[in-house]
């Protein structure tokens, strides 16, 4: 799941969520928005169960990303705003940080 604001800075707070139900010793989001590395944007696990984390994005961008589990398996966010195939033949998916004006904070 994904959640996001408007901030006035010209950026958009975007909270990516995955559920408990995910089996995984670690979580990082890993995207366009950070060069494709596999480790600088772990994730957290919460109480729940549940996987999240926050960060801020440029507004009115479109930006590719996958979560990688444990090192090693790649999974979509099936939330996501959208999905574009990849050079491996799988989808990534697309976070889009253009937010309608109700949305705003």
């Amino acid at each position: 799941m994904i959640k996001k604001s408007v901030l006035r800075n010209g950026q958009v707070r975007v909270t990516f969520e995955l559920p408990a139900n995910v089996w995984a010793d670690t979580v990082h989001l890993v995207g366009s928005f950070n060069a494709w590395n596999r480790t600088s944007h772990p994730m957290k696990q919460q109480r729940s169960g549940g996987w999240v984390l926050t960060i801020n994005l440029p507004a009115n961008q479109e930006f590719q990303f996958r979560y990688l589990l444990n090192g090693t398996d790649w999974h979509n966010d099936w939330a996501a705003d959208g999905y574009v195939r990849n050079e491996y033949g799988s989808d990534n998916s697309v976070v889009i940080t253009t937010v309608a004006d109700d949305e705003d904070d």
